[in-house]
């Protein structure tokens, strides 16, 4: 059916335009009324062209726009690949994810997130590529791919993050070497790793990425005010990777992690969007779960930009509800969609 269907569309595409330039040559050629000199001819005859032009640029503009809609459906499919929804629940932690496009037309962005549960631990990692389009997915896959791989082969944190710094650069060079786009050598992400072990203990390496929020009852505040390590991109990392400890998360407590897209959000006077004042409204909400946090950020986000960010955000939110769970099935993150709403449900 495929191998008759699509030799069939080509054909019809071909044929209309072909139809209607071969009505304009036979009116030239053998329509005497194209042949005389009058004004009335001349009308007729500029009127004639006009409409055959007009057809040509419509029917060019709707196969562009059909094209178009193609190339945004398999990019969303590729994508959805890339970024599978999480479980709502991953080894004790309950789970949920949302992403807020600035283009309610595009499919791709550079936003990267994933959560794993490994015998190390349940660890994330949350990043944000410079760009959008499909080099930028070209990005997200493969700091996604090594992630996946690392997060369950190295048991120290820091061999995680040289494990996507590698990943990167070989990223980098193929693409230097396969294009000639001159951007790739100022290509940088932003990316935080974190390790939440089965006693609640945080562990964070951060490459200039914004600090999560740590939802305490009805408290919020930053999860570390330390300053994070450069992007991964423009300089290589320092040859001792400590990861920064921040604490812990205990039971019935929140972690919040975000693109910079999100504090970035301003409204028409130019102000900055308030994520910890939504983050608080969500703490007092009942009950508060990963899945109502998203909801209660996202509609204050939207109210905000009066429904127009002017940039992609990426949102994640894990729970502790662990009695004495055991870490158990892998968890990932979840596909990049431009409806503005949590990803799982509880």
């Amino acid at each position: 059916m495929f191998g008759i269907g699509r030799p069939l569309r080509r054909a019809l595409s071909l044929g209309l335009p072909t139809a209607w330039g071969a009505l304009a040559i036979a009116y030239k050629l053998f329509c005497p009324l194209a042949r005389q000199d009058g004004l009335l001819a001349r009308i007729v005859t500029s009127a004639v062209f006009f409409a055959v032009g007009t057809g040509l640029v419509l029917h060019m503009r709707q196969a562009l726009v059909r094209e178009l809609k193609q190339a945004r459906r398999v990019a969303g499919a590729a994508q959805s690949v890339l970024l599978r929804p999480p479980p709502p629940r991953v080894a004790g932690l309950n789970a949920a994810a949302a992403q807020l496009s600035a283009d309610r037309g595009a499919s791709v962005g550079g936003d990267l997130y994933e959560v794993i549960a490994t015998e190390h631990g349940v660890r994330v990692v949350m990043g944000d590529v410079r760009g959008h389009g499909l080099p930028a997915l070209g990005t997200v896959a493969a700091l996604l791919g090594s992630f996946r791989e690392a997060a369950h082969d190295e048991p120290d944190l820091g061999r995680v993050l040289r494990r996507l710094e590698r990943a990167l650069e070989r990223h980098l060079r193929e693409r230097a070497r396969d294009t000639a786009d001159a951007t790739v050598t100022e290509e940088f992400v932003t990316v935080l790793v974190l390790e939440i072990r089965e006693d609640g203990e945080l562990h964070v390496l951060n490459c200039g990425h914004p600090w999560p929020y740590l939802l305490s009852g009805t408290s919020v505040r930053p999860s570390s005010r330390a300053d994070p390590l450069p992007p991964l991109g423009p300089f290589p990392l320092p040859a001792e990777l400590p990861a920064t400890p921040c604490g812990q998360l205990l039971r019935g407590e929140s972690l919040v992690l975000f693109t910079d897209g999100a504090e970035d959000a301003r409204d028409a006077r130019g102000r900055f969007f308030s994520l910890p004042e939504a983050l608080i409204k969500a703490a007092h909400d009942h009950p508060v779960s990963p899945q109502q946090i998203l909801r209660t950020i996202l509609a204050a986000l939207l109210r905000h930009t009066a429904g127009r960010p002017t940039d992609d955000i990426a949102l994640l939110a894990l729970e502790n509800d662990r009695a004495s769970s055991p870490l158990g099935a892998r968890g990932t993150a979840r596909p990049a969609t431009t409806h503005p709403r949590p990803t799982t449900r509880r």
